[in-house]
């Protein structure tokens, strides 16, 4: 049978490793959020430029740099909710942390306790 600490201990690395996913799960939001921006700010760039095919197909070029915003926009959406993730992760690896310390703080009491009642029969055995 596992001990409470054990079980604790298990706990706190697995909440550990979620708190890692949604930390990069955030990080690829914001990475996507950061290749639209980009490639809306290049198509942007392009439909000004004078020579540029978006006299001929301006409709096609305010799609492509629309559709690119609002990626961002979903991207940077996702982010924030990971964020939000992120941080009830981290609120319950702490809290799981602070469990599997107090239980170990206990669990090392108890065993020093064990020992000093075998010290004290110990004593007591040899002198009576």
């Amino acid at each position: 049978m596992t001990t409470r600490k054990d079980r604790l201990k298990k706990l706190v690395q697995v909440q550990e490793q979620l708190r890692a996913l949604h930390e990069m799960r955030r990080a690829g939001f914001l990475a996507q959020a950061q290749t639209a921006e980009q490639e809306a700010a290049e198509l942007a760039q392009r439909f000004d430029a004078p020579d540029s095919l978006s006299t001929l197909f301006p409709e096609i070029y305010q799609q492509r740099i629309a559709g690119a915003l609002a990626r961002r926009d979903q991207n940077l959406e996702g982010a924030r909710l990971e964020a939000g993730s992120l941080a009830t992760a981290t609120a319950r690896t702490n809290m799981v942390e602070r469990a599997y310390r107090d239980a170990r703080r206990q669990d090392e009491r108890q065993r020093s306790d064990r020992e000093r009642l075998d010290l004290i029969e110990m004593k007591r055995g040899s002198d009576g």
